[in-house]
């Protein structure tokens, strides 16, 4: 059974007053409330659980732009860069200005924010990938902002999900591999395990595994990292040092690793794209730096505006988040030297 969210006319009947000295309390004004009056209104607020509908209180405001929130994991990643770009230009266009928080992977600066955001009175939120989705859900859900989420996430949500088919993309970037260049022993680098990975996207990292499998089969060669790209170099030197001769290609599962991964193949004596082939995903194309990493891309400016469309149109997130089915874009591969070509 739905439980009625309580009104501020319920508060003013429990606090005994109108309900314009419940908007003078909540607001600070215009204005003055006796201090006594005052305590009752917040007595009568805490009693009852009363939050504001921050939503009816925006379209009371008379502005000229709007607000949303936008939440990414880390913008020092090209990839996250270009999302907040794309979604800033997407958002203004429809007269909407854009606060960027950036969660760093942290689950409870990312609910700090969500809670900052919702106070500051945001018509909606965009979370870039998360680890906490539940939470972050439950949360837009009281506060009633619409919630649309981008690229990944982990867990159950309830508000549309808006990003690349990873596992295509895995496919993709390997059958590059497979099919143009027939490489047959191929190793992926990158982990998804909780043992492999404590701080990340490990989700994007898994579908990208599946799709290099469903392109080699049993045959690949796995090599466990974090996904930092000092864990990349570390096991990409051990791995290269332990076998008798290195494999035709490489997978490399994040933008954040490729170079360090590039480097312990160069470091090790071997040629990018003769001795081994190496694709990767996303990320700028340098194209002044001595490698332009052969790899599946996805397309940023459609993914913005799916996210954005959406988001102007969403309608409050459930309390009871159910699942629902992702909206994936399809990737596309940006062929540079790193693969031969």
């Amino acid at each position: 059974m739905d439980i009625k969210r309580p009104t501020a006319a319920d508060v003013a009947q429990r606090a005994e007053t109108s309900t314009a000295v419940v908007s003078y309390v909540l607001n600070n004004g215009p204005r003055p409330v006796s201090e006594v009056l005052r305590a009752r209104v917040t007595r009568a607020i805490e009693e009852l659980n009363y939050r504001p509908d921050r939503r009816a209180q925006a379209l009371r405001r008379q502005r000229h732009w709007r607000q949303i929130g936008l939440l990414v994991p880390d913008l020092t990643l090209p990839l996250f860069g270009e999302f907040v770009g794309s979604v800033e230009r997407q958002a203004r266009a429809q007269g909407h200005l854009t606060m960027v928080g950036n969660t760093g992977y942290d689950p409870e600066l990312e609910l700090e924010f969500v809670s900052a955001f919702s106070e500051a009175g945001i018509d909606g939120l965009v979370v870039v990938s998360s680890s906490i989705p539940a939470e972050t859900n439950a949360l837009c859900a009281h506060a009633r902002v619409p919630l649309v989420w981008m690229h990944n996430v982990r867990g159950e949500v309830d508000a549309p999900i808006v990003g690349v088919d990873h596992v295509r993309a895995g496919v993709v970037a390997t059958g590059h591999l497979v099919d143009t260049h027939d490489c047959r022993d191929i190793a992926f680098v990158g982990g998804f395990t909780e043992a492999d990975v404590h701080h990340g996207d490990r989700e994007t990292v898994e579908q990208r595994y599946l799709g290099a499998a469903t392109v080699t089969g049993a045959d690949i060669t796995h090599i466990h990292t974090d996904l930092t790209a000092d864990g990349a170099y570390r096991s990409v030197r051990e791995f290269l040092t332990s076998r008798s001769a290195p494999p035709e290609g490489v997978v490399v599962a994040t933008y954040g690793q490729t170079a360090a991964t590039t480097r312990a193949v160069t470091d090790h004596g071997l040629r990018i794209g003769e001795d081994i082939k190496i694709v990767a995903f996303d990320g700028s194309q340098a194209k002044y730096g001595q490698f332009d990493t052969t790899s599946a891309q996805q397309p940023v400016e459609s993914i913005a505006q799916d996210a954005i469309e959406r988001l102007m149109a969403s309608t409050y997130p459930s309390s009871n988040p159910a699942r629902v089915d992702p909206e994936r874009w399809e990737p596309y591969l940006h062929v540079g030297n790193t693969c031969g070509c």
